[in-house]
């Protein structure tokens, strides 16, 4: 490897500090900068692009100032960026921070591309390790830790500057397309291809159909490690297809073939397919990543003899690539934000990794071979049809290496605490959360708060509301998985907006059986759903029915509780019933008289007025809990906290007995 080492280090450790200021930054979004939902997305999306459109003046510094030294001034300030985003406390020191570290992120990113040519394979390197490192984390990020994350933080920020400052090359100008591919990848990867969390979701759906389920997700027997399985494929067929040889006839047209089928996959809200589709991306993407970067390496000249240095900055680089890279970072941002703006805004939007899938597809078919023999790192390229070097033994290292260590990490990410008790008798204690994705009020992702808000009401059934197990805007948190470990719980999960966001019951009892039902829409941009659970309590039934009503525009859910409380009262068939959640109506509305007249009961009546939203000044009564079958409720509080923007609701139910 010679001089290309320090680029390919650098390149692998600058995503990785990326990668987790996006983490803080994408919520940001719509935490701090806007609340979704009510501030238009129109808006936010226009400020996310404008700090993607900031970065498309760095070429023209370039020329000015010198590559290497704008992006050495970058590089520093996406390094302090990150170091600093702990200290922040949330708010707009966290946003404005973020906003700061991805400006300069993608400053640097150009500036690499122009420096560094050879420098993809570290990118895709980068990206396998950010996937290594959230498995191992258990999908909790150092930044939200606090002072733990120096630990780790501090050595990668270091290592990565003083590669980044060392000297490369020389080498000349590498062609732009590679570059291009590099924001859709990270969108893709981030996604899908390299989620853990979506891993260990496509994990529990599989389970609970083991369990007889159907569409409701319970954790896999064996826990981690089926998860920890599927990311360590992941990982691996990324790397061995993004760095290892290609074979024109062979591989050209499948491994488009593969990227865009996991797309689809994904794109069609089939829960059960989500393993598979992790694994066709994976292999695809990287092999795309191969075939556009194959016509780059001819492009390296690592010979040691000096020459024109990259690190100098002395040389006029070529600005293409660098536009290449900022271009693809342009459709990242909109693909990430058009996604899940769809939830606010409500257009279908499975079409758009499909689209951004077929977008890196069509450009790694139709990059051209390399034409002659590379000279980099001491090793010819092979004839025969081959279009890139073979597998080097550093290719080989990384991949090997990135498997194994996906595979340790999973083992040794976070065990949960010990299981909890069950209750006594036949009295329960019920807590219903909407807990906002694991945000806080202060836009930090606070899962202290959320455990504290929950373990000091000693509940033995959790019904919790706007539940994320992988969205990338919201950093790719399983919430559920983690919540349910701080616990000691089980969770049962259903989806409602897609397979990865719905609602769930955490408990300690034993489950029976489980179910979902789909609530009308009726012009909602986000689909709800009801997810009823059957508990054992001692020698009688509870049935608990988890949802979250989403009112049309301009009126109630009227239809959706009635169809709800339909659901509830069937599956109960008589037996003891609490239904609960953020039901986005207040008593004397006609969505809650609709709740009502099915025969439920509110359990709160005694005790109100108990607003619980918003959590900072709460005027609306919108999170209940309601029952039927015998059920009487006492003790009933609601929990002052701002780890959500909205209180919990708690309350002792009495079974008949």
């Amino acid at each position: 490897m010679r001089r290309s080492a320090p680029a390919l280090i650098a390149a692998a450790l600058g995503v990785l500090l990326l990668v987790d200021i996006l983490r803080v930054w994408l919520p940001s979004i719509i935490t701090i900068f806007g609340q979704a939902a009510s501030t238009p997305a129109e808006l936010m999306g226009a400020f996310a692009l404008l700090w993607f459109v900031l970065p498309l003046g760095a070429p023209a510094l370039f020329r000015f100032l010198g590559a290497a030294r704008v992006t050495a001034v970058a590089a520093v300030v996406l390094a302090g960026s990150r170091l600093l985003l702990p200290a922040t406390e949330g708010g707009q020191a966290q946003l404005y921070l973020a906003s700061a570290g991805l400006l300069a992120g993608l400053v640097w990113l150009a500036g690499l591309a122009a420096t560094a040519p050879v420098a993809v394979p570290g990118v895709v390197v980068g990206l396998a390790a950010t996937t290594v490192l959230h498995t191992a984390l258990g999908t909790y990020d150092l930044v939200w830790r606090g002072n733990v994350d120096f630990l780790v933080a501090v050595p990668v920020a270091g290592a990565f500057l003083y590669a980044q400052l060392s000297r490369w090359g020389p080498y000349r100008a590498g062609p732009a397309r590679p570059w291009l591919l590099v924001g859709p990848a990270l969108l893709l990867w981030g996604m899908l291809a390299g989620s853990p969390a979506l891993a260990a979701t496509g994990a529990s759906y599989l389970a609970g159909v083991v369990a007889g389920f159907d569409r409701v997700a319970v954790p896999p027997s064996g826990e981690p490690l089926p998860v920890t399985v599927l990311v360590a494929a992941a990982v691996g067929l990324f790397l061995a297809t993004a760095l290892g040889p290609v074979r024109q006839r062979l591989l050209r047209g499948l491994y488009p073939v593969a990227l865009l089928a996991g797309s689809v996959l994904f794109a069609l809200d089939l829960p059960l397919a989500l393993p598979l589709a992790i694994l066709l991306a994976a292999a695809g993407l990287g092999g795309c990543l191969a075939l556009a970067n194959a016509s780059a390496a001819a492009s390296v000249v690592d010979d040691g003899t000096g020459g024109t240095d990259g690190s100098t900055g002395t040389a006029g680089p070529s600005a293409r690539p660098s536009y290449a890279a900022l271009g693809g970072t342009l459709v990242f941002v909109v693909g990430a934000i058009g996604y899940y703006a769809a939830y606010d805004i409500g257009y279908p939007n499975g079409a758009l990794p499909v689209l951004v899938a077929l977008f890196v597809a069509v450009l790694a078919i139709r990059a051209p071979a390399a034409s002659e023999p590379v000279r980099a790192e001491g090793v010819p390229e092979t004839a025969g049809g081959g279009v890139r070097a073979p597998l080097r033994s550093w290719r080989r290292t990384a991949v090997i290496s990135g498997t194994a260590l996906a595979v340790v990490g999973g083992l040794l990410a976070p065990p949960g605490a010990d299981a909890a008790p069950a209750p006594d008798g036949n009295r329960v204690r019920l807590v219903a959360y909407n807990i906002r994705m694991g945000f806080g009020l202060d836009g930090r992702f606070d899962l202290d708060g959320l455990t504290g808000v929950l373990t000091g009401q000693r509940p033995d059934v959790v019904v919790l509301s706007e539940v994320d197990r992988a969205w990338l805007l919201n950093g790719g948190h399983d919430t559920l998985a983690l919540l349910a470990g701080r616990l000691g719980m089980r969770y049962t999960f259903a989806p409602a907006a897609d397979p990865v966001w719905g609602d769930a019951v955490l408990t300690s009892l034993p489950v029976d059986s489980a179910g979902t039902v789909v609530l009308p829409r009726l012009g909602a941009v986000t689909g709800a759903q009801a997810l009823g659970v059957v508990l054992r309590v001692g020698d009688t039934d509870l049935v608990v029915v988890s949802t979250h009503l989403q009112p049309p525009p301009d009126d109630g859910p009227v239809a959706q509780a009635r169809e709800a409380a339909r659901y509830a009262v069937e599956l109960a068939a008589g037996r003891p019933l609490v239904l609960a959640g953020d039901l986005n109506t207040q008593p004397g509305e006609p969505a809650f008289q609709a709740l009502l007249d099915a025969g439920l009961v509110d359990a709160l009546a005694a005790d109100r007025p108990l607003p619980t939203s918003p959590a900072d000044d709460p005027v609306e009564q919108i999170d209940h809990v309601l029952v039927a079958g015998g059920v009487t409720t006492t003790e009933v509080t609601v929990v002052r906290s701002t780890a959500s923007d909205h209180l919990a609701v708690a309350a002792t139910l009495t079974l008949p007995a």
